[in-house]
């Protein structure tokens, strides 16, 4: 009885394991007319799809696919052209299937039933009746694992120039930025900011001292939790090092899953200005925001 028992685990497994392989490549991003072929049948391609051994790809003209592979492996393509899915295979060499998590995490965070959910949830944006609304988070997740974070907002009271105040925990002036943009990068290595453990971040109108952000938070993590951040990363890969849009878009999904989301914020702007054309990163980054309930929906 104990070894059918047994056998019976083994067997569920390695369907489970057979299930989850039964593809080659995930499409996570997608712009143009493209298509793919599986068996006679030409098809849209949409991102979520899963493209199989055999299967054919078609790519127009000034369009653009994101691939992941089985095995880990990200792979952009952006010239036209007929691609077969086994010679993408054969070419792509191995991966980190670490990765595959949180590719999975991106696209179930992006489907038709996630957004339903969202949209169905009930629950508003906590922030206040600030004129400017900077998408940040609450306190709990303020952490920061890199060096650098790009801040953004909206106004309701229209257009900028805007003043960006950072100060420390002691409320002291450290650093003040002036753009006409709605947004900043603000570099934690500047000496003025190094230092300091913690750093609270406000947007002001220049036209208007009256029209203002609330303060937001922003911590640096604890050392071990750095580390482990680090190690997890670094397990995704040498690939994920390439300065690439899909990169990003799968390194944004990773910080989100982690709770890091001024990490997750920054990776979702850089894959943006990587592929500006793309919709796919865009619209993730939009649903990002009202999901965490960082933006009020319009």
């Amino acid at each position: 009885m104990k070894k059918s028992r047994i056998l019976a685990l083994i067997g569920v497994f390695a369907l489970n394991l057979a299930f989850a392989q039964d593809y080659t490549f995930k499409v996570m991003a997608n712009k143009g007319t493209n298509e793919v072929k599986s068996g006679d049948v030409w098809q849209s391609v949409k991102t979520g799809d899963r493209l199989k051994s055999g299967d054919e790809l078609k790519i127009s003209e000034n369009s653009y696919v994101a691939l992941v592979h089985s095995t880990g492996k990200p792979v952009e393509i952006r010239q036209s052209g007929n691609y077969k899915v086994n010679d993408l295979a054969s070419k792509v060499g191995g991966g980190a299937s670490v990765l595959n998590k949180y590719t999975d995490f991106i696209l179930s965070s992006n489907s038709a039933e996630a957004k339903k959910n969202r949209l169905s949830a009930t629950g508003a944006v906590h922030r206040g009746l600030s004129d400017i609304k900077v998408f940040l988070p609450d306190n709990q997740y303020s952490d920061i694992f890199n060096k650098s974070l790009i801040v953004n907002w909206e106004s309701v009271k229209g257009a900028g120039p805007y003043v960006v105040i950072v100060k420390n925990m002691f409320d002291e002036e450290l650093v003040k930025l002036e753009t006409p943009e709605n947004y900043v990068v603000i570099d934690r290595t500047d000496p003025k900011l190094a230092n300091d453990e913690a750093l609270l971040i406000e947007v002001k109108s220049k036209a208007d001292a009256k029209s203002k952000s609330e303060q937001h938070l922003v911590k640096k993590l604890s050392v071990a939790r750095q580390e482990s951040v680090k190690k997890m990363i670094d397990e995704m890969g040498s690939d994920m090092k390439e300065e690439t849009a899909l990169n990003k878009f799968i390194l944004a999904g990773f910080y989100e899953e982690n709770k890091l989301f001024i990490d997750a914020i920054t990776a979702y702007e850089q894959a943006i200005k990587l592929a500006p054309d793309v919709p796919t990163f865009q619209e993730a980054y939009e649903e990002f925001l009202l999901r965490n309930k960082l933006k009020n929906p319009k």
